[in-house]
Order: structure tokens, then C-alpha cells, then sequence
């Protein structure tokens, strides 16, 4: 029997209110059951670190206990698959960071697509850099180490703490922008590489600001530059390196990402509450203490972000032909 059309178009509008409702329902029920943040590194680096200040706010404001869970190994890759299987209900998390970005440039046969496959969720964290050196080195600046580069082509040494790091990609990008030549020493670690800068192995690194900070304070690396736009307010008297080589910037950052195809509104609320604990004044002190900066980002500004930072930096993994170890 045929519907009259009054009664059709109420049931047809009844039928488009359910999936809202459904929706309302589901948001309001998230979280039911602890949740896990896998970490493609180690415990104690500083990804680890950075998420375990975090995770007692977003415990607390969830409701749900947000289990750290590292899964190191492949260059984060191991850590990204593990999420990209889980199923896209909001309780597998990922640790989203520059590595598994670079990977999908360094790597060729990767079983995902980072920017398909995981949703981004919001920023956490943004890590200033730093270009130190021994203090034998005869340079006290990014001008007299491009000098000094220029006069001994191929001579000066060049740490990182790993091929197709942040640390390396950065060295490229300011070699090529700076016109020199330096050798590049990869390490396996930030730890590995700062040893032999202490020890004089190496001529020249770039690390983050939280581990080689106190290394520059205690007199035993000199700092030559920041690698932020601007100077850095916990070495205002460091150049950044902008202003020698203008344009030049570069950083490592770190944020959350979830399974494609996670519910838009479990989304949008893992990242007001990641937000919401970032704006916290004892979260901004912890942070700054370590040399870190808050990344307060929506998802979709962390999206927009990722997008641009893979662009960059595909450049450069090509330009300087970077192959994975």
C-alpha cells in the first residue's frame, strides 16, 4: 500500500534524525574502556616523555585510564601499522610525528599511506633544534661555520642521530641553503650523537633544545644557532640561523593521530581535551622547563600542518638523495 506523503516525509525525516541521535549517543558513551597511545619509540626518549606529561590530564578529563605503550622499531613504522589496523573507534591512538611523515618519502614500499590511513587529531608538541658544536671548533657562529665549511670542502663533520631523522633532514636543508659541503655522521640515537660531540669525535650536530640544552649550559657544547625563525627565549644572545641564512627553519614536532575513519565526533573530542590540557599553566611550565613548546592545533589546522611539513621535507629527502638504513 502506498504511503500518503504526509506520513512518508515524517518517517523519512525520522529516519534522517536517528543517525544525529546515534551519533549524540555514541559521543556521549566515549570513552567505556581504557584507551592506548602507541608510541613508535623507546621509553624514556622524548616523544615518551612528552606524552606521559600529557596523559595524566587527558586520564583525568576522558575518564578512562590512556595507556602508553611503546612500540619502537622500523622508524616508527612498526608503531603506525599497529594503528592503522586497529579498528577506528577511538581507542587505539597513535603518537603522529615528523618520522612517520619523512617515511613516506624515504621509504617505497610502505603498507599504508600516512596522510590516507591516519586521521590527525590535534598537535602536542613542538621541538625546538639547536646546531651545537665542540668547543674545539673554530667557529662561535653560523657565519664563521659556513666560513669554515667553505675553506675545508668536505672536511668539516656533520652528527645526526639517524639517517632520515629530523636531525638529519635539518643538516640537509641547511647545507643546501647555506651552499657547503659537510660529511654527515649518523648516529642511532640523540644520546650516541651528543656523546661524541662532548667527546670531540665530531665537529658539529643538531639535536633538540631538551637534550642538548644542558650540555650548551654546562660549557660543554657551544651553541652556534637556533633553528626556529626567531631566537629562542631560553638563549636570547643565540642567533637563529634565519639570520644568517634567511628562510631557514626547521624543527621536530609530535601530535595524535587515530585510524581513518574514527568518528568525526570522537575525533573533535580527543582534541578538545588534548587542547584543554595544554592550555594548562602547569603544563606550559613543564614543557618550557624542558625546552618544548606547546602545539595547540584543531584537527584540521594539524592536518594542514602535516600536509606542509610533508611537501617540505620530501624536497629535501630527495634533493639530497636520502636512502633509509
Amino acid at each position: 500500500m502506498k504511503l500518503p506523503r504526509r506520513r512518508f516525509l515524517q518517517l523519512a525525516a525520522s529516519g534522517l534524525v536517528l543517525p544525529a541521535a546515534s551519533r549524540t549517543a555514541r559521543a556521549e558513551s566515549y570513552p567505556s574502556k581504557p584507551l592506548r597511545w602507541i608510541i613508535g619509540f623507546p621509553a624514556g626518549g622524548g616523544a615518551d616523555q612528552m606524552a606521559r606529561i600529557v596523559e595524566p590530564g587527558l586520564t583525568k578529563r576522558l575518564g578512562q585510564p590512556v595507556i602508553i605503550e611503546n612500540r619502537p622499531g622500523a622508524s616508527t613504522n612498526l608503531a603506525v601499522q599497529a594503528v592503522v589496523n586497529a579498528p577506528p573507534d577511538g581507542y587505539t591512538l597513535l603518537w603522529h610525528g615528523l618520522s612517520s611523515v619523512v617515511n613516506a618519502s624515504l621509504f617505497t614500499n610502505l603498507p599504508f599511506d600516512i596522510q590516507r590511513d591516519i586521521d590527525p587529531v590535534a598537535g602536542v608538541v613542538s621541538y625546538p633544534m639547536i646546531m651545537v658544536a665542540h668547543p674545539s671548533v673554530p667557529a662561535t657562529n653560523i657565519a664563521e661555520l659556513i666560513a669554515l665549511a667553505k675553506a675545508n670542502p668536505g672536511k668539516v663533520t656533520m652528527a645526526s642521530f639517524g639517517t632520515g631523522t629530523a636531525s638529519h633532514l635539518a643538516s640537509e636543508l641547511f647545507k643546501s641553503m647555506a651552499g657547503i659541503t659537510m660529511v654527515h655522521v649518523p648516529y642511532r640515537g640523540g644520546a650516541a650523537m651528543i656523546n661524541d660531540l662532548v667527546g670531540g669525535q665530531v665537529n658539529v650536530g643538531v639535536d633538540v633544545m631538551v637534550t642538548a640544552l644542558p650540555q650548551v649550559k654546562g660549557g660543554r657544547l657551544r651553541a652556534l644557532g637556533v633553528l626556529t625563525a626567531k631566537r629562542f627565549d631560553a638563549l636570547p644572545d643565540v642567533q637563529a640561523v634565519a639570520e644568517t641564512v634567511p628562510g631557514y627553519e626547521a624543527g621536530t614536532w609530535g601530535g595524535m593521530g587515530v585510524p581513518r575513519g574514527t568518528p568525526p565526533e570522537i575525533v573533535e573530542r580527543l582534541g578538545r581535551e588534548v587542547n584543554d590540557v595544554l592550555a594548562q599553566p602547569e603544563i606550559k611550565a613543564r614543557f618550557a622547563d624542558v625546552g618544548t613548546i606547546p602545539m595547540v592545533l584543531s584537527a584540521g589546522e594539524f592536518r594542514a600542518y602535516i600536509a606542509a611539513e610533508f611537501k617540505k621535507w620530501d624536497k629535501v629527502v630527495k634533493t639530497a638523495a636520502i636512502k633509509p638504513e
